[in-house]
């Protein structure tokens, strides 16, 4: 187990510090968006282009942060019922639940998800608006952004696992979330790396 959990500490240190960096994106598509919607108001001229790259960076944080919000158990969940159960039972349906239906999902993604780049950069796909930009990139980061969330779920059964059978403390059952956000965010991270040993 000791290998496993020095594993899946290496690939949330990669996810943390890729969802770190993408995050800065939505400042990019505020900047973007507000620049489009100046010169279009102010001087009348447009591009599709400066649109497109909106919804690209949109799309890049949606896709590339995902397995970050997993990461942070950030996903959306039913609080109403899963926060009367024991950590315990809430980590045993986590296991189950990401083997059985998280995986699966996310690995027919990515597999379904290869062909659909793979043609479009191939074959050059354009965007259909005048002045559009190129479209593989787009589907890449469906591609990508898949491809992260199984090797993020393989890290968080690793550890859902290790919390059933006692080699890691059980998650937090209520997280600070009533601190300022840079202290509750600190307080995450240093709960998750006592847990998993990084501390």
């Amino acid at each position: 187990m000791g290998a496993l959990l020095a594993a899946s500490r290496g690939i949330d240190r990669i996810t943390a510090a890729i969802g770190r960096v993408i995050a800065w994106l939505i400042l990019l598509a505020v900047i973007v968006s507000a620049a489009n919607a100046i010169v279009r108001k102010a001087f009348d001229i447009s591009s599709n282009a400066w649109l497109e790259l909106q919804w690209y960076l949109f799309g890049a944080v949606f896709m590339l942060v995902a397995a970050w919000a997993l990461q942070r158990n950030e996903h959306v969940r039913i609080d109403v019922v899963t926060q009367r159960l024991s950590p315990m039972t809430r980590a045993w349906i986590d296991l189950v639940c990401h083997i059985l239906f998280l995986m699966p999902f996310a690995i027919l993604m990515t597999w379904l998800s290869w062909p659909f780049f793979w043609r479009s950069y191939f074959s050059g796909e354009a965007s259909m608006n005048a002045g559009g930009l190129i479209l593989w990139p787009a589907k890449g980061l469906i591609l990508l952004g898949f491809a992260l969330f199984v090797v993020q779920g393989v890290s968080e059964i690793i550890k859902r696992l290790a919390e059933v059978t006692g080699h890691i403390p059980l998650r937090d059952a209520h997280p600070p979330h009533d601190l300022p956000p840079t202290a509750a965010e600190e307080a995450r991270l240093a709960e998750d790396a006592h847990r998993v040993g990084i501390r």
